[in-house]
């Protein structure tokens, strides 16, 4: 089987595989959320392909995603480059975005939770919150857990 290879992302030195794995659409967003185990394995095929960079966002599920990740990483992280993201919170039935720095510490420290890491290795904003300056919402990486936070411009 032929393995995929790795590159440079960003400037601070991560590697991933060339290719990632997206995993929105194991938990619904284009459909029916499908098996979990079938979503096991294939997250297992990816990994042994050489496929080591998943793709994730809190609000894929909502929650169950980052769920699913964490139960077919058991024991697995040093393997593998795990990105999710916040920024999109889903209260009473509404979609809001989200940019203050105490969602942002509350959102990551639940991501590691249901990751079941002690750290994720590119963490960013799923969508901008306009409310908030940028500079207010990267403040929120001054706390103590380490991680990378890009923020992606695309509009909601």
């Amino acid at each position: 089987m032929a393995r995929v290879g790795r590159i440079k992302l960003g400037s601070q030195g991560l590697e991933v595989s060339a290719q990632g794995l997206g995993c929105m659409a194991m938990s619904g967003g284009y459909g029916p959320p499908k098996p979990e185990p079938d979503m096991i394995s294939l997250i297992h095929h990816a990994l042994q392909s050489g496929i080591t960079f998943l793709d994730t966002s809190d609000i894929y599920g909502p929650f169950t995603n980052e769920l699913l990740l964490g139960k077919a990483l058991k024991g697995m992280r040093k393997e593998v480059e795990l990105a999710t993201k916040f920024g999109v919170r889903f209260a009473d039935g509404k979609g809001e975005i989200r940019g203050d720095p105490a969602y942002v510490r509350a959102a990551c420290e639940a991501s590691l939770k249901r990751l079941d890491v002690d750290c994720i290795d590119l963490y960013y904003q799923h969508r901008i919150d306009t409310r908030i300056p940028i500079e207010i919402t990267v403040s929120a990486c001054e706390f103590s857990i380490s991680f990378t936070l890009e923020c992606s411009a695309s509009p909601w």
